[in-house]
């Protein structure tokens, strides 16, 4: 069934790539069939050419792979559109040329769909690891000796070399090899009479560029990374210092898997591993059409920002509480729309901190006026507006409050009539309907470009810097009170 599930999906996306056939990705030809996509090879490149076809299996993600509306972008793609020249080298006829096309699959199907005949290649910035080796081949590394950072921003504390980290928080994923590798750091400072770093979890939702992007925004002081990502997105993101000279980690490789016994594909992925590295060209893509400089996170640690929150916070507290949110969830989607400035005006009419219109607050659905002139009431439309969405266009138990809440931003950003296309068209790929990160925002992409997908995901990095903000007050708050504040 899992199998069968797959190749399903696989169709769903192999369409929609083919459709797609964007300006630089590899797959160009809308006309070719797509049968040959979904059938199961496992043969070696000798097969693939006289198919004309090799597949690419690629995770979901913002350096990867992502569709915005439409044209495939990613160092995937990047990477399948030069390895499609180097097969089609020397083949004049255009019924001659090979075509390299790329399946998006969850990360934990990659290797069995690979295994199974699905795709032929897997680029998912994969670790070699003993236990992958079980499973799969690895090509040549595209990262030798690979090393994981120190990335700093513009809070950072301070920091001369490794042993300054002792008794400073860190936030990672509790899953990344950062995490262990962190850990295993903290026994040499344990051992040296040192205190530890305190490894702290971020949500596993936050991809590595996510948490980067609140780094540059000031919201975390610095993170760890791998050093060739660190690489990347300094050059995105203008805040980004990567700290060269503090490792906590090197001598991995980071390659391309493959099934085993493909000795043919193996020698020609090789030779052309060794000749292509990525270079600035999707650096500059994801600076000017991704994260253009009106999109990006903003700096809410700022003195006069946290001012205002502290000014807010218990409206969104209150209103929060009336209409069952979060409410710092609330207040991040505030500071997306306004940076909580109540005297924001839009060119279309918005108003407020919430930046919805006033013919909108004054439908029969919200029936709140004088939300130009009050913060209170405009806080509680924008909170009873977003419940009315979640309560028409969400009331499935199925779906998690905090999805609930993520779709509900999507519609308030994009409109009910657009979610519920969004939703649709993550089902036509195979994906969840009923969750945002990962499924939903993939739907969205697709239809109307990275905008509501960067919208949804910037409130959901000023919701975990706010949730940080609020521990730290708490902490100081209850400091001043017990006499141990500095």
């Amino acid at each position: 069934m899992k199998l069968f599930r797959l190749m399903r999906l696989a169709l769903a996306l192999a369409l929609l790539a083919w459709a797609a056939f964007a300006v630089g990705a590899a797959v160009t030809k809308a006309q070719e069939t797509a049968g040959p996509l979904v059938a199961r090879h496992t043969s070696d490149l000798d097969e693939m050419k006289k198919r004309r076809l090799v597949r690419i299996i690629v995770p979901y993600s913002k350096s990867i792979y992502f569709v915005d509306k439409g044209q495939q972008l990613g160092t995937a793609v990047e990477f399948g559109t030069e390895l499609e020249k180097t097969l089609n080298a020397g083949r004049k006829k255009e019924i001659e040329r090979i075509r390299v096309a790329f399946l998006p699959l969850a990360r934990d199907e990659l290797l069995t769909a690979l295994n199974d005949g699905i795709g032929d290649i897997v680029i998912a910035n994969l670790t070699v690891t003993d236990q992958r080796r079980e499973l799969v081949d690895f090509t040549a590394p595209i990262y030798s000796d690979a090393s994981e950072v120190l990335v700093t921003g513009p809070s950072e504390p301070e920091v001369a070399s490794l042993d300054d980290l002792s008794g400073k928080e860190l936030r990672v994923r509790q899953s990344s090899s950062y995490n262990e590798h962190l850990i295993q750091f903290n026994k040499q400072l344990t051992e040296a009479g040192k205190q530890p770093i305190s490894v702290m979890a971020i949500d596993e939702d936050l991809e590595d560029e996510d948490i980067l992007e609140m780094v540059n925004a000031g919201l975390l002081p610095w993170t760890v990374v791998d050093r060739h990502k660190a690489e990347l997105w300094t050059k995105v993101f203008d805040d980004l210092v990567m700290r060269e000279d503090i490792v906590i980690s090197s001598g991995g490789q980071i390659a391309w898997a493959i099934r085993k016994n493909s000795p043919q594909l193996k020698a020609e992925l090789n030779k052309f591993v060794a000749s292509h590295k990525v270079g600035t060209t999707f650096g500059n893509i994801l600076r000017n059409r991704y994260y253009r400089s009106d999109k990006m996170l903003k700096r809410a640690y700022s003195a006069e920002d946290v001012e205002r929150y502290k000014d807010l916070i218990e409206l969104f507290r209150k209103h929060g509480t009336t209409y069952s949110f979060d409410h710092l969830m609330l207040i991040a989607q505030g500071y997306q729309e306004s940076q909580l400035d109540q005297n924001r005006r839009s060119p279309r009419g918005a108003v407020g901190i919430m930046q919805l219109l006033p013919n909108t607050a004054a439908d029969q659905a919200v029936a709140i006026k004088g939300i130009d002139k009050d913060a209170d009431r405009n806080i509680e439309a924008g909170s009873k507006y977003l419940r009315y969405l979640v309560g028409r266009y969400l009331a499935d138990p199925d779906i998690t409050p905090r999805d609930q809440m993520l779709m509900g931003f999507a519609a308030y950003n994009a409109g009910p009539a657009n979610l519920r296309k969004f939703r649709a068209k993550a089902t036509e790929l195979g994906l969840d309907r009923n969750v945002w990160f990962g499924n939903v925002e993939n739907g969205a992409a697709a239809i109307v470009g990275r905008e509501t997908v960067q919208y949804v995901s910037n409130i959901f990095k000023y919701y975990v810097a706010y949730t940080l903000l609020s521990e730290r007050l708490h902490e100081h708050a209850t400091a001043v009170e017990t006499g141990t504040a500095n």
